[in-house]
This record gives structure tokens, sequence and C-alpha cells, in this order.
């Protein structure tokens, strides 16, 4: 439940096509939910974090993903489930809310049932290579579903740097940019050396035996010597979405703020 159905029900009560009861009732639920003996849901975490709480779907049964993703879709209009195999998602879909989508690359079921809201664009997600695609499409599909434009430019990894060089007008007009890598993990480097925005990076668990399924890629994105590059950890699609749309849209926000004042500055003599 985020705030706009909070004040909506509020004014219902107030102009007495609610009556208090009712309006009880339905906040009843709101900081959070019993289910079964498996889950505790936040109810509360769109008012507090902008977005619904999210389900990892990795380690939990068949049955215990479907309960929770519907009792979360009874109460909000967007859900998002993560780490979510085809098979498990094969077991369930039949159950699952009316309008569910899923990504099999990326793992990724949704719901969302205002597509045509308004989306801040600006994020851009890269790849070094194609082997890093479910993880990119794991961060762009999260940062979608938040209400973002998602530009994709994949396969631009430093063994072919000009890949990477021939996309610039892309980088340089993004605002935020995610960037998943594996290997060696150089790419987030180069991408925050040419940009004055953030940068993102992933490290991805591609590679081979020195790779050590993403933590080489991991230490060199720590190691950054560029500015202004920040790390999630390994295969953190998700995370690395979801920060992206938060900068996003507080650069929105501020923009707005600033919009006001600069037409006064206009009309000033």
């Amino acid at each position: 439940m985020d705030e706009s159905v909070i004040k909506q029900l509020l004014q219902s009560v107030q102009s007495g096509q609610v009556s208090v009861e009712d309006a009880v009732e339905r906040l009843r639920g709101l900081p959070f939910e019993q289910v079964g003996d498996f889950a505790v849901l936040d109810h509360h975490r769109e008012l507090r974090c902008g977005f619904p709480e999210t389900v990892f779907a990795q380690g939990k049964t068949p049955d215990q993903v479907m309960a929770i993703t519907n009792r979360l879709a009874a109460r909000s209009d967007q859900v998002l489930v993560t780490r979510l195999s085809a098979e498990v998602y094969e077991q369930i879909r039949a159950g699952l809310p009316v309008g569910m989508a899923y990504h099999p690359l990326a793992r990724l079921a949704w719901l969302d049932r205002d597509p045509g809201r308004e989306k801040y664009p600006g994020v851009l997600v890269l790849t070094a290579g194609t082997a890093d695609i479910p993880v990119a499409e794991e961060a762009a599909l999260t940062a979608e579903l938040m209400g973002h434009q998602v530009e994709r430019v994949f396969d631009v990894g430093v063994a072919g740097l000009h890949r990477l060089l021939d996309r610039l007008d892309v980088l340089r007009r993004a605002k935020v940019i995610v960037v998943a890598a594996g290997m060696e993990g150089a790419l987030a480097s180069v991408v925050g050396g040419l940009v004055s925005v953030p940068v993102i990076a992933v490290p991805t668990s591609v590679g081979y035996g020195a790779s050590f399924n993403g933590l080489a890629a991991l230490l060199a994105m720590l190691n950054s010597c560029a500015k202004g590059v920040a790390v999630v950890n390994i295969d953190n699609g998700f995370g690395a979405g979801t920060l992206a749309a938060m900068i996003n849209a507080q650069r929105f926000e501020e923009e707005k703020k600033d919009l006001p004042q600069r037409h006064r500055g206009h009309g000033e003599e």
C-alpha cells in the first residue's frame, strides 16, 4: 500500500464514502502480515522505501513463493520475484496473480498493474560480455518496474574497447549507469573514466578458475581508480537496478524542485 492509497482512503472517510470501521479493517494489515508459519510480509515497506517487499525465490518452496506472491499482490500494484527458476515458475504459474510476467534469462517474475505510468529516462545498463546478460537483465527489469526507462548496451567489454567507444553518445546521455562484468571486471573502471554520472558495478560469476566465481571481478571493481564507481555484490542485478532507480528518481525530484526557481529567474529583469 503506497502513500497515495492511504491518502485516498482517508479522504473517503472524511467524505463519508467509507466508514471508520471499514478504514480500520483496511489498515489493520498495513504494517505486516503473517503468512502461514514461514513468512511475515512487510506491507509498510512501500510507504517507507518507495517500493514493495521483493520476493527472493531461491531457497523457498514453490508453495511458499506462490503464497507470498499472492498476498503481496493483494496489496500492491507492483510485485517482483527474483531468482525464480523456470522449473519452479512452470510449477506455480497457474496459481500466480493474473498478469504476472516472467523472464527466464533473468529468472525474474513481476506484476505491474500500471504499465502506462510515466517513467523517468536516464538509466543505462551495460555488459562486458553476452554471458553477463542474465545479471544485467535482472538489473534492467528491476529498474523498469520501479518506474524508469532503461537503455541496454550489451557485449562491449575491454577485449574490444572500440565497441564501447562507438557508443559514447549513449553513455554520455545517461544519468546513472549499471555495468555488469565478469572475468577481470575492468569495464566498470573504463566507464567510470568516461562519464560524469554514478556508475554501479556488478561483478558477475562469469569466468575461468582464477575468477573464483566473481571474486576477482569484485575485488577489481572495489579497487577501481575511477571516481564515482559503487560496487554491489556478485551477481546482484536486483541490488544494482534498485540503486540505479533510487539515484535516478532522486535526480528527477531535485529537478522538479528547481524548475519553479528557474522559471522565476527567467522572468526577472
